[in-house]
C-alpha cells in the first residue's frame, strides 16, 4: 500500500508553526504559545486539498548548534545533553530527512535571520521541494516588508496570515503541485496486513521471528531498537500476509527522544496500513495506560485487532489464571469488548501457532456482509426488546437499516429523527448484531440518516 506524502513545516522558533499547522488541520491540534519553544512535540494529521492526501508534520523551533559548524543539526540520539533544544533539533531534522516537501516559514516582523540563512543553507542540500513562507503578514505594511526573504535563494517567498487563516488555500494548492507522485504497489492490495504494535520491549521483533522460525528481524532487549515499520511477506495456507514490525508507541509525553518521536509517526502509519493489528500486551506489566492509548489509535483507525499477551511462560499461575487475567484485559479495555485475547511466550513458542489462523479468521470477520432483509430481522427483534428512546415526547422510530461497506462492517439505520438517538442505544443494536453475528475482533460502524434525507 502506498504511503502518503509527508510535508514538514519548519522554521525558527516562534514563526506560528504551530499556528499555520493547526490552521491546515482544520482544528486546534497542536499547542500554541507566543514562547519561544513551546512544540516540544510533533504532531502530524491527514490533510485532504485538491483531491489530494498528505500528511503533515509540525516540528519544534530549530535551534542549529553553537558550537557545530553552520547548516548542521546535532541529531544523535545517545547524545549525553539532554536538553530539551537539542531533542526537537533531532526530531526536526528526522522530519526534514523523510518530507517529501518541506514548508519553510520565516517571520514578517522579524525579517531575514542569521538563524534564517543557515537553515536555508541546510535546506537547499536536501535536494527536496522547499516553500518559502513568510508569516504574520496581516497587512499592507508588512506586505511590503516580504520581499527581504528573496534573500534566502528558496524562490518566491508566499505571505501568509496564519491567525487569520489569509492565503493558506493558496499555500494548499502550492503544496499539492509540489507533492510527488505516489503509486499504489498494486502486489500488496491482495496480500493481508498485518502490523504487530505496543509499548517498547514487549516483545514484537521476537515474536515476529518465532512466527517466521528464522532472524529476519533484529531482536535486542534494548526499547526502541526497531526505529522503522518493517515488512516482512509470507505465504501461510495459500494467503500471503505481509507482517510489519514497528516501533514502540508510548504515550506522547513519555517519549524522550527525538528519533523515537518518529518511531510514534511511523507505527501509526503502520497501523493506517493494516488490515488486522496484533496489540502486544506485556503479561508480567499487565495492560499500562500506554496500552490502553495504543488501543485507542487502532480504534480510531477502525481496524480489526487481536490482542495478544506475551511473555507469559514468566506469569506465575495456576489453573485459573488464564481466565481471571483475560477478565482483566477485557475489564482495562472494555471499549472495545469484542477482541480475542491469545496467550502466548515469543521466546518459548508457546501458543504462537494459534496468532496467524486467529488473524485469517478476524479478517474473514472483517469481510462479511449482510443483507438487508438480516439486518431488519434484527433491527424487529432489538426495537421489540428494548424500546426506542423519547426526546420531547418525540419518539425514535427505525423504518430500516442495510450495510453499506466492509473492511469495517458500516451499517445506515433510516429513523425519524437521528437527534433522538444516544449512545446507549446505539452501542444497544451494536450488541444485537454481534448476538447474532460475531464479527470476531472487528470495530463496527453505525451511522443514522434522517428518513427525508434518503428521500431528498
Amino acid at each position: 500500500m502506498a504511503r502518503k506524502p509527508l510535508v514538514a513545516l519548519v522554521g525558527r522558533p516562534n514563526v506560528g508553526k504551530s499556528t499555520l499547522f493547526n490552521r491546515l488541520a482544520g482544528q486546534r491540534l497542536a499547542i500554541v504559545e507566543d514562547l519561544p519553544g513551546t512544540t516540544r512535540d510533533r504532531h502530524y494529521v491527514d490533510v485532504e486539498w485538491g483531491n489530494r492526501v498528505f500528511t503533515l508534520i509540525d516540528t519544534g523551533g530549530l535551534v542549529l548548534d553553537d558550537d557545530a559548524d553552520a547548516g548542521s543539526i546535532r541529531r544523535d540520539p545517545s547524545i549525553s545533553d539532554a536538553s530539551i533544544t537539542r531533542q526537537v533539533r533531532a526530531q526536526a531534522q528526522i522530519a526534514i530527512d523523510e518530507a517529501d516537501v518541506i514548508v519553510f516559514m520565516g517571520d514578517v516582523m522579524d525579517g531575514v535571520t542569521g538563524q534564517d540563512y543557515e537553515i536555508a543553507n541546510l535546506l537547499r542540500r536536501t535536494e527536496k521541494s522547499i516553500l518559502l513562507v513568510v508569516n504574520k503578514v496581516d497587512n499592507l505594511k508588512r506586505e511590503l516588508n516580504v520581499p527581504e526573504f528573496y534573500a534566502l535563494g528558496l524562490g518566491d517567498p508566499l505571505s501568509v496570515s496564519a491567525e487569520r487563516g489569509m492565503s493558506t488555500g493558496e499555500l494548499l494548492d502550492r503544496i499539492t503541485e509540489a507533492l510527488p507522485d505516489m503509486p499504489t504497489e498494486e502486489e500488496d492490495e491482495a496480500a493481508l496486513h498485518v502490523a504487530l504494535v505496543g509499548r517498547t520491549n514487549v516483545g514484537k521483533s521476537s515474536l515476529i521471528n518465532r512466527l517466521l522460525g528464522e532472524e529476519r528481524v533484529i531482536v535486542s532487549a534494548s526499547p526502541g531498537t526497531t526505529r522503522d515499520a518493517i515488512d516482512t511477506r509470507i505465504l501461510y495456507k495459500d494467503e500471503e500476509i505481509v507482517l510489519i514490525d514497528t516501533a514502540g508507541i508510548r504515550r506522547r509525553g513519555r517519549i524522550e527522544q527525538g528519533i523515537e518521536k518518529y518511531s510514534v509517526l511511523r507505527a501509526l502509519r503502520a497501523i493506517s496500513r493494516a488490515d488486522v493489528v496484533l496489540l502486544l500486551i506485556d503479561g508480567v506489566d499487565g495492560v499500562t495506560a500506554q496500552d490502553t492509548h495504543v488501543a485507542g489509535y487502532i480504534l480510531d483507525q477502525a481496524k480489526s485487532v487481536i490482542v495478544v499477551v506475551n511473555k507469559w511462560d514468566l506469569v506465575e499461575k495456576d489453573t485459573h489464571t488464564m481466565a481471571a487475567y483475560e477478565t482483566y484485559v477485557r475489564r482495562e479495555l472494555r471499549f472495545m469488548p469484542y477482541v480475542p485475547v491469545l496467550f502466548v511466550s515469543a521466546l518459548t513458542g508457546q501458543r504462537v501457532n494459534r496468532i496467524l489462523p486467529m488473524t485469517l479468521r478476524v479478517q474473514q470477520e472483517r469481510t462479511v456482509r449482510l443483507n438487508t432483509s438480516q439486518i431488519n430481522d434484527m433491527i424487529r427483534d432489538a426495537v421489540a426488546r428494548r424500546s426506542p428512546p423519547t426526546k420531547g415526547g418525540k419518539k425514535l422510530r427505525i423504518y430500516y437499516g442495510t450495510q453499506t461497506a466492509t473492511e469495517p462492517p458500516s451499517f445506515v439505520f433510516f429513523v425519524n429523527d437521528r437527534r433522538i438517538v444516544h449512545f446507549g442505544y446505539k452501542r444497544y443494536l451494536e450488541n444485537q448484531i454481534r448476538k447474532r453475528y460475531k464479527f470476531e475482533g472487528t470495530p463496527l460502524r453505525l451511522y443514522f440518516r434522517d428518513h427525508r434525507e434518503r428521500e431528498r
